[in-house]
């Protein structure tokens, strides 16, 4: 039975995932700092393997993933890099603990994460490393820089890994959703009214299960990226084609007050 890891898997997208791959009856592992979330998701659905994780830890992430192998025989098909919070506000208004909290959890959690599995991932054979990244890193976006900025290291990371772990054959990948019916997307940044709050948990879930389900020709093209939704899909298109005097004056009035 194949295996999945997600991180922040308590609620919104992360739990959608684990409820989207334990109904195609992979083993799943729901991790987070969420103690109440938890135990509603023991109680629903006690066949699930559950376990605190602060993903910034290295030490909780050694002991976490070894609990979880401990039942799959030491190996572990997708690593899936979900948790990350967002605090909306321009740089100069949101405190140094708000700045420093969304790197540690979205940036360098991501990259802890990633190795501390890789031992795992490399017994399995075609396994997945998947980083939740974002539509915001497809440009920097205004009053939620930070949180934006992390994006962008999430999908420099996701490419670099791409190469380095090619030869342990596990694949990385960066799923690129923009703003998703959650907790992240209860804030001011007018980019949730500019573009409305569309794409829902459900949705991010099926494009992680597409993303560890390649075709031949996202295998041939070495694959690292996958918009959820339209306006993403068109945005990333875009970006890479349009001068950038034009994606700065797009992103300007999608997310600038």
């Amino acid at each position: 039975m194949p295996s999945i890891f997600i991180t922040g898997g308590a609620a919104g997208i992360g739990l959608a995932t684990a409820e989207r791959f334990s109904r195609e009856g992979w083993t799943v592992g729901v991790y987070d700092v969420d103690a109440d979330g938890l135990a509603k998701v023991k109680a629903n659905h006690p066949e699930w393997i559950t376990g605190t994780l602060d993903v910034r830890d290295e030490k909780q992430w050694a002991q976490a993933l070894e609990e979880f192998t401990s039942h799959t025989g030491g190996t572990l098909d997708v690593l899936d890099n979900n948790a990350g919070i967002l605090v909306a506000g321009l740089l100069v208004d949101i405190s140094a603990d708000a700045v420093r909290r969304q790197i540690e959890i979205d940036a360098l959690g991501v990259a802890l994460g990633a190795q501390v599995a890789h031992p795992y991932l490399k017994r399995t054979p075609g396994a997945h490393l998947v980083n939740i990244a974002s539509a915001s890193a497809i440009y920097g976006q205004p009053e939620i820089a930070v949180y934006s900025a992390t994006k962008f290291f999430v999908a420099g990371l996701t490419e670099a890994l791409e190469l380095e772990w090619e030869n342990d054959d596990i694949r990385a990948v960066a799923i690129w959703p923009l703003w998703a019916k959650t907790a992240l997307a209860a804030n001011d940044a007018k980019s949730t009214k500019t573009l409305g709050v569309r794409i829902t948990p459900e949705q991010v879930a099926d494009k992680v299960w597409e993303s560890v389900h390649p075709t031949t020709q996202d295998k041939l093209l070495h694959r690292t990226s996958y918009t959820v939704g339209l306006q993403t899909t068109v945005l990333a298109n875009a970006a890479k084609f349009v001068p950038n005097f034009v994606s700065r004056t797009i992103n300007k009035y999608l997310a600038q007050s």
